[in-house]
């Protein structure tokens, strides 16, 4: 009796799991019959260079994702497509989405992700061509800013001059129009605008910020993209490489592409020619980072040949909305015409209301949200206020506690920049990479050690003088005790073999486990829970947060199969945009 039971819960567990299967097999068959025209037709042509107008809600991602399962479903080799995006959240999901259409198996050899996940790991590839060690750290903007400051001072120039954040942002502005260091100096407009802001220095900064990042082994974001297109124009053979394994190209978001991202994609879909963009001109808002719209509008000049989707029906606003955006963009001087409409209902009309200042503004916002939500009993978290600027919250912040109304702001400090956690992921980078100089300086006396900043400087000094990364200084005992006495140099030395001993578990250890030995090897732990201060509690809160996050990645890469050390780890940290955040 217990042999038959058995048997039926056996046969009975067979048919569920193929009643699944089929059903899974129908879905995956029939994923074309959810789309409407314009989107089919976006999906199926898979062959040649396409234009895909979307129009705002009018289901780009769903386009994107079923052209990519149509071109698998077509018999075209995961590894041979390549999926641009701009936010690590959008990969992730379109990935996501895949996977369920067509299996992970298949799904996880695709190239899909942001611009710079996918050229860094290429350069990680392609390193030593450019005399880079495969394991460079990528810096984020307050890397760079931290060294562009230290050159300033280096050089003796003004810091009241020579602010920072204009600095970093001329260097970043010609990295995106691919102009070297060395090109910088002999062009006439470069020069001339530099003199007439008063910073005809910053052609120098640049030089010495290029070196400084070569020495340490680093790049930034923006080289990320420069690199690429350095490395694709002065090795074809490089270059002819990724081309054979990109058969199919899609890229998203074309209209926010800079003028190095536009450059890598020509090259790139030069050989096939399959070429996919997904955007809109309409929503092209990033030309203050480097955006060309140009890109998109010239797209049917650089491919002849092209084919033109527009996506059209809004599935997310209601028609007022629609009517509205309409009636902006229709100013626009250069465009690609298209018709936006939605089906959803009429709406509530717009209202518009004026205010003579900001503290009115912070009055008239508060008023609305209190007589709405007690005339529509809506809750208060049905509202969100949108404003332009950091400095504008501070109006609405008063406004809205006045009238006891509870509010959360967004887009404040983003986690990965608090300090603990900054100092926590320089030992990180220190372990992975010990030229990188921005790592080795926030951290060589954090916590603690008695290495104060005149030795700091010198070690910095010095090793800028003889072209070394600081981290050959220090661990040469020689050079060390000739420039600094026994205490100080035993100090150093005991900081570097700290980082040693982390360094030869790298290839041993999960990323988990490696980031725990480090925070407490290296006391930060100790450190920050002996600071009962709310905020002391807070900082070790976030490290501990930090370390879960670490876990949950070194578990996810476990079961996915994928690299789990720390340096796939930091990897991921160093790639997310504030666009992610």
């Amino acid at each position: 009796m217990l042999k038959t039971t058995y048997l039926a819960a056996l046969i009975n567990q067979k048919t569920v799991l193929l009643l699944n299967s089929i059903l899974e097999q129908e879905k995956v068959q029939n994923y074309l019959e959810g789309l409407n025209e314009p989107q089919r037709l976006a999906v199926e042509n898979i062959n040649g260079a396409s234009l895909i107008i979307a129009g705002a809600g009018s289901g780009k991602t769903r386009v994107l994702t079923y052209r990519i399962t149509h071109l698998l479903k077509n018999g075209v080799k995961p590894g041979s497509v390549l999926a641009l995006t701009f936010t690590n959240k959008a990969a992730k999901e379109m990935k996501s989405r895949i996977s369920e259409m067509v299996g992970p198996n298949t799904a996880r050899y695709l190239w899909m992700g942001t611009f710079h996940a996918i050229f860094a790991r290429i350069l990680r590839t392609e390193s030593e061509t450019l005399g880079y060690p495969s394991n460079f750290t990528i810096y984020d903007s307050s890397d760079s800013k931290s060294l562009i400051k230290s050159i300033i001072k280096d050089l003796k120039l003004d810091d009241k001059t020579y602010k920072t954040n204009v600095v970093a942002g001329r260097i970043s502005a010609a990295k995106n129009n691919l102009v070297s260091s060395e090109m910088y100096a002999t062009l006439p407009e470069t020069v001339e605008y530099d003199q007439s802001i008063k910073m005809p220095y910053i052609t120098t900064i640049y030089k010495e910020y290029t070196k400084r990042c070569f020495l340490a082994g680093a790049m930034d974001f923006d080289d990320l993209l420069m690199k690429t297109n350095v490395l694709f124009r002065n090795h074809p053979e490089i270059l002819d490489k990724y081309q054979r394994i990109f058969s199919y190209i899609l890229v998203d978001e074309y209209q926010d592409t800079n003028h190095s991202q536009y450059m890598i994609i020509k090259k790139l879909a030069a050989k096939h020619n399959n070429i996919c963009v997904v955007g809109d001109d309409a929503q092209s808002i990033y030309s203050f980072r480097g955006a060309r719209i140009e890109n998109i509008l010239n797209f049917q000049k650089d491919y002849p040949d092209h084919k033109v989707f527009k996506l059209e029906q809004n599935y997310r606003s209601t028609q007022t909305i629609v009517d509205a955006a309409n009636s902006i963009i229709a100013k626009n001087k250069r465009q690609i015409r298209k018709n936006v409409f939605s089906e959803k209902e009429v709406g509530t009309l717009i209202k518009v209301m004026s205010a003579i200042t900001d503290n009115e503004e912070g009055y008239l916002v508060s008023n609305e949200i209190i007589d709405t939500r007690m005339r529509e009993h809506f809750m208060f978290s049905d509202y969100a206020i949108l404003y332009r600027t950091n400095a504008q919250s501070r109006i609405f912040e008063e406004a809205l506690r006045k009238r006891n109304i509870p509010y959360r702001i967004y887009g404040g400090l983003s986690f990965y920049q608090r300090k603990e956690i900054k100092d926590l992921l320089a030992y990180f980078r220190m372990v992975i990479n010990p030229k990188d100089n921005e790592a080795f300086k926030r951290v060589i006396n954090y916590p603690a050690r008695g290495i104060g900043q005149t030795s700091l400087t010198k070690l910095e000094q010095f090793a800028s003088e003889n072209n070394i990364c600081i981290w050959e200084f220090a661990t040469n005992i020689p050079l060390l005790l000739g420039e600094f006495n026994k205490g100080t140099a035993a100090k150093i030395h005991e900081f570097t073999r700290l980082i040693e001993v982390f360094r030869e578990k790298l290839e041993l250890l999960s990323a988990f486990e490696l980031a725990t030995e480090i925070a407490t090897g290296t006391e930060i732990m100790k450190d920050l829970y002996q600071d009962q201060t709310p905020e002391g509690v807070s900082r070790y809160e976030n490290i501990q947060e930090l370390l879960n996050g670490i876990q949950e990645f070194s578990i996810s890469a476990k079961e996915e199969g994928t690299p789990m050390q720390l340096n796939n780890y930091m990897e991921d940290v160093a790639l997310l945009t504030d666009q992610d955040s």
